[in-house]
């Protein structure tokens, strides 16, 4: 009898056959695959032997035309077909974009407040391109392993920016669906990078990695111990990258040549030449002397030319401001770690940006040492993804244990009354993390409750990012208080949130897998920081004062629900008096004035002290009622 080789896919039916498992840098500018092949890892090329894949996809009336290098060539001549940077609008809604000159024509997506883009083949949205980008490297991994139809990669770990919130990576993984790759597991960029550094010179310690790519900027801190890559703290900016410095130089060149200060003037064609235009002249002057300038010629289509001399001072300052931010975000995420720069033993530069000579002096200066190099700022993140890819999949070998600690970029939390933001597992916690609370009913016989979960840095939940809500139905109807409602917090290891509410009593439950629509909007993610600290004492304060409101409308809950149930107890003018203060009491938790709230709240709850004392005594005389002196004590000794 013949038996049949049965194999899982991407494993051979050899037992000791290698699991093939790659590891992708979906890049906004460039992307790369890379994978573990005879014990070291290989940047997969093409068939002609290229590793950088431009992250360009162009659509015809019958779908994709062309994707990388092929497509590239065509972003000048057809560029509201030609989509660049998509990894930009990743996550994103409409609104979010309204402030960026893009070439697109863009619009709401369908049933969906992520934007699409209007192409020749018909709608498409970040997500769909971003799948054709994904299915590009997954084809060139199966030709560069030979694999069969009947054969396919065991899985992938795939790169994100740290600062990408949980739409933007969700989006990241359903486009890896759509490309027919299963997700072994997201991880931070500069986590890869710090993983392919470590592993290479075997160092521990304290490190930062300046993370500089097209599109996006992350800092990140990272403590490697003997195996273990902790992330201590992170912060970014999801809207700063290289384009913006090429962008910056386009506009210097329409401003000296009297077009205007944007590309308002021009059209979408002259738009996209002028940034290649721009592209390629900040990389020419990376390898100049500070001093020698380079000519830059440009003619628009109406036949008129232009020409401008630049040098790399020039660009420098230029470009002073989109430096002066890197820094600060750097600067801000020391200081969220309480740690001075003479503490890291070194600071990793990863993505191509990085290789500009005015960003190198910057960081040097900035952490008070020279950065490390040693790896193709390029690859490096690929190379990371691909070893945790590889061990991910079960091709384990000596000196391949490790542990990858990430964390959260901001707080995790949900509405309390009053409007208030109950942070339940705070920014840069390690991930995966799982956090619980209890909470309970505000009112009597409340048998529902609202859960709202929210992101940010700000006590109110006006100021903070709304990511989901869902309700809890059939809690047991109790008094106010009395319910125990615990409500639970997951994230994974992808940074993904899934949370949960549970009535302790009955074990009514309720729940939902945190998806939003599209993510943070460029200005938030740095807005929410810099408010967050900026206006933290007067957050405390407005918290202070809407605890205190909450407080005083629970008591006149109380007191009203009493007087109304046992309001023959009140004895001579004392109702009058309760009556009196409760109108007060009422009239005050409209104010600003949080002492007079408080004095208040403390005057009537003292006022209605004895009367709680008599309901309580005829509570207990209502229980008592019927029963022996004996059956009270032998139930007591029970």
């Amino acid at each position: 009898m013949a038996l049949l080789q049965i194999a899982e896919p991407g494993q051979s039916a050899a037992p000791h056959q290698h699991r093939i498992a790659i590891g992708i840098d979906l890049g906004t500018t460039h992307s790369l695959v890379a994978a573990v092949r005879s014990g070291s890892v290989d940047v997969l090329a093409d068939g002609q032997g290229r590793v950088l894949l431009p992250s360009v996809v162009r659509y015809g009336p019958e779908g994709v035309l062309a994707i990388g290098e092929q497509a590239l060539e065509s972003a000048v001549t057809d560029p509201t077909n030609t989509i660049i940077s998509v990894k930009r609008l990743m996550g994103r809604g409409v609104d979010d974009i309204a402030a960026h000159s893009t070439p697109y024509d863009i619009v709401e997506g369908p049933g969906q407040k992520m934007v699409s883009l209007k192409t020749a083949a018909g709608l498409r949205s970040p997500v769909e391109v971003s799948a054709d980008l994904l299915g590009e490297l997954h084809q060139r991994a199966r030709d560069a392993f030979g694999l069969g139809v009947a054969d396919d990669i065991a899985g992938a770990v795939i790169t994100v920016p740290a600062y990408f919130d949980d739409a933007q990576r969700q989006a990241t993984k359903d486009a890896a669906r759509l490309a027919g790759l299963q997700v072994l597991r997201l991880i931070n960029e500069p986590t890869a990078a710090a993983l392919a550094y470590g592993l290479d010179s075997g160092a521990e310690g304290l490190y930062a990695v300046f993370d500089l790519g097209g599109g996006t900027f992350d800092v990140s801190l990272l403590r490697l111990t003997r195996g273990v890559f902790e992330v201590v703290a992170t912060g970014g900016d999801t809207a700063l990258g290289g384009d913006d410095f090429d962008t910056a130089l386009a506009h210097a060149w329409l401003s000296r040549w009297e077009l205007g200060h944007d590309f308002s003037a021009l059209s979408a064609s002259e738009r996209r030449q002028l940034l290649r235009l721009a592209r390629r002249q900040k990389e020419a002057l990376t390898e100049l002397a500070p001093d020698v300038s380079t000519t830059a010629s440009w003619t628009r289509e109406n036949g008129q030319s232009y020409a401008a001399d630049i040098s790399r001072r020039e660009f420098d300052q230029i470009t002073a401001d989109l430096v002066r931010r890197t820094i600060s975000v750097s600067q801000q995420v020391l200081d969220d770690a309480g740690i001075a720069a003479t503490d890291l033993k070194g600071v990793v530069l990863v993505g191509g940006s990085t290789r500009m000579p005015v960003i190198r002096r910057a960081v040097a200066e900035c952490f008070g040492q020279e950065p490390i190099t040693g790896l193709d700022p390029d690859r490096v993140v690929a190379i990371g993804a691909a070893l945790q890819a590889n061990l991910l999949a079960g091709n384990r070998s000596e000196g391949d244990d490790w542990l990858l600690l990430d964390v959260l970029p901001l707080s995790l939390g949900l509405e309390t009354m009053g409007g208030l933001a109950e942070k339940i597992i705070p920014r840069n916690t390690p991930i995966p993390v799982a956090r619980a609370q209890e909470f309970t009913t505000f009112k009597d016989g409340q048998v529902a409750m609202s859960i709202h979960v929210v992101q940010g840095e700000r006590e109110l939940v006006s100021e903070c990012r709304s990511l989901a809500q869902f309700e809890l139905r059939g809690i047991p109807p109790l008094s106010a208080g009395a319910a125990r409602i615990r409500v639970s917090f997951q994230v994974d290891a992808d940074g993904l949130l899934s949370v949960s509410a549970q009535e302790q009593r009955s074990g009514v439950e309720a729940s939902v897998v945190v998806k939003p629509s599209y993510g943070l909007t460029d200005a938030q993610v740095a807005e929410m920081l810099q408010a967050g600290f900026s206006s933290a004492q007067q957050d405390m304060q407005v918290r202070a004062l809407r605890e205190a409101q909450v407080d005083a409308q629970r008591l006149l809950e109380a007191v009203s629900s009493a007087v109304s149930q046992d309001g023959d107890l009140l004895i001579g003018d004392e109702r009058q008096h309760i009556e009196e203060l409760m109108e007060q009491l009422r009239a005050t938790c409209g104010g600003a004035d949080l002492e007079d709230l408080r004095d208040r709240t403390r005057r009537l709850s003292a006022l209605t002290d004895d009367f709680a004392a008599r309901r309580m005594d005829r509570a207990v005389q209502r229980a008592l009622a019927g029963q022996s002196i004996d059956g009270v004590i032998g139930h007591a000794a029970r």
